[in-house]
């Protein structure tokens, strides 16, 4: 039977740190591993929506909001690896992966990324500048629109998941513990 994992949590509060520490984990175990990560399915740019800043009247495309992704393919990509029987555990990884009602019953452990706003920001600067952004543009569409986004859609699914995993903290015993509990 294929063990599935979603890990959920806001931008940049380590999900994707934390899959990739699981997966090498499950992999030197001797599993079979598969990760998806939902931010390989954004629609395409021109389909993203707009958003007005609550702040002030820029306008932004919203990458933090369920409407930029493209559930359609998002949910076939997963029945497919799902269905396949090759893996033993797959892990599913996204803001919005605790969001999607779909995604969410399929789950056998749901896990929360909790890091606080601040270092979030910082981690996301650091990220965004490597991709050549601005430190103006990364603040300013977070100040303007991320954060809200955030807490309108990331914040309320921390209720939902089985574990809460402090995202500043050194993931690597979370890992452990995780996959202790899911070999027993």
């Amino acid at each position: 039977m294929t063990y599935i994992i979603g890990i959920g949590g806001g931008s940049a509060s380590g999900k994707s740190t934390l899959c990739d520490l699981l997966e090498e984990k499950f992999i030197r175990e001797g599993l079979t591993v598969r990760s998806l990560h939902i931010d390989g399915f954004f629609k395409p740019e021109e389909f993203r929506p707009y958003v007005k800043s609550h702040i002030n009247e820029n306008m932004y495309t919203d990458d933090n909001c369920p409407d930029t992704i493209d559930w359609q393919a998002f949910h076939a990509k997963f029945d497919e690896v799902v269905s396949s029987g090759e893996f033993d555990i797959i892990i599913v990884e996204g803001i919005l992966v605790l969001w999607d009602e779909y995604i969410k019953s399929k789950l056998n452990l749901k896990i929360f990324v909790d890091c606080r706003a601040d270092e979030r920001i910082i981690r996301r600067i650091k990220r965004n500048m490597t991709w050549g952004q601005s430190f103006e543009q990364i603040t300013n569409v977070y100040l303007d629109m991320v954060r809200f986004r955030h807490d309108q859609y990331v914040e309320s699914t921390k209720w939902t998941a089985d574990f809460i995993v402090n995202g500043a903290a050194d993931t690597s015993t979370v890992r452990d513990m995780i996959f202790k509990y899911i070999s027993k």
